[in-house]
């Protein structure tokens, strides 16, 4: 009975929880910047460990150390998600959340690699944990940005994907149209559609690996007439996202406060919800 209840203590001690909350999920404290710098520098050198370990022939007689390290590194990352879990007030949306779901899959690749060896390489997903690095050192105005970016972007997505589809549409009547040119040429390349749509793509794209290259004056021509298209074809999903950020930033910097920055504010609020300065000294609206 007193395992049982000193169990049952553990589990529903609120002190404790906000304790490790304020440890782990914020960092105004000192102490919870101090772990969360920790962290990073954790996830910074599990990362490195990871590229290094995988160049063959490179210090092979420290194989042993590092295996011991990825261990090490894994098990403070598995202990410092169930932790999370554990202190979290709504511990099924962190679990849920963007965060939650990184913090997991970067415990993953370890133990996966008990069944499939090559999985453990995966654990490079840590990297988007440095993402912490801008609530610690306060560079939100830097997420705002990004945020605003991923707005213009979502809202762009229909745009794109029409252009998407004329694209391929393209590259299917570009490739097709090569292969009639070149395919009834001896020993050609572009001795399918498949492969011929396969040089438009890399054509069009100006990537030009140069594996697939026409023999004919035709050939050659449209190629040519390709490569050129490929230029004028990149420039317009440039231009679809620009417009959409140069509205996105006209609305952002209208609700933006000028002095701590904080978005989110009401249409009509001439005063600021968190530091109660005033939002537009000039405003028209």
């Amino acid at each position: 009975m007193g395992t049982q209840e000193s169990k049952r203590d553990i589990f529903n001690n609120k002190a404790l929880k906000r304790k490790l909350y304020s440890i782990i999920f914020e960092s105004d404290t000192k102490i919870g910047k101090l772990f969360d710098i920790v962290l990073i520098v954790c996830i910074l050198l599990s990362i490195l460990l990871a590229i290094v370990e995988s160049i063959e022939g490179l210090w092979p007689e420290h194989t042993r150390l590092f295996i011991t390290f990825e261990y090490i590194f894994t098990g403070f990352f598995t202990l410092e998600y169930i932790t999370r879990i554990y202190c979290s007030p709504k511990p099924k949306k962190y679990i849920l959340s963007f965060f939650g779901i990184v913090d997991l899959l970067a415990t993953l690749p370890l133990y996966l690699a008990f069944f499939l060896p090559g999985v453990r390489y995966l654990l490079v997903i840590r990297a988007f944990r440095i993402i912490r690095v801008f609530r610690i050192f306060k560079l939100f105005n830097f997420w705002l940005e990004g945020e605003l970016l991923l707005t213009s972007i979502k809202k762009s997505s229909k745009k794109i994907a029409v252009f998407f589809v004329f694209v391929v549409m393209l590259v299917i009547s570009i490739g097709t149209l090569m292969f009639m040119i070149e395919g009834t040429q001896e020993d050609s390349q572009f001795n399918n559609i498949p492969n011929s749509i396969y040089w438009a793509c890399v054509t069009m794209t100006t990537v030009g690996y140069g594996d697939i290259t026409p023999a004919t004056a035709l050939g050659k021509f449209l190629s040519a007439f390709v490569m050129l298209l490929g230029y004028t074809i990149i420039a317009v999903p440039t231009g679809i996202v620009s417009v959409s950020m140069m509205k996105e930033q006209k609305k952002f910097d209208k609700y933006r406060c000028p002095s701590c920055g904080q978005t989110g504010h009401e249409v009509n609020a001439h005063y600021c919800n968190h530091c109660g300065n005033k939002l537009h000294p000039t405003d028209e609206r």
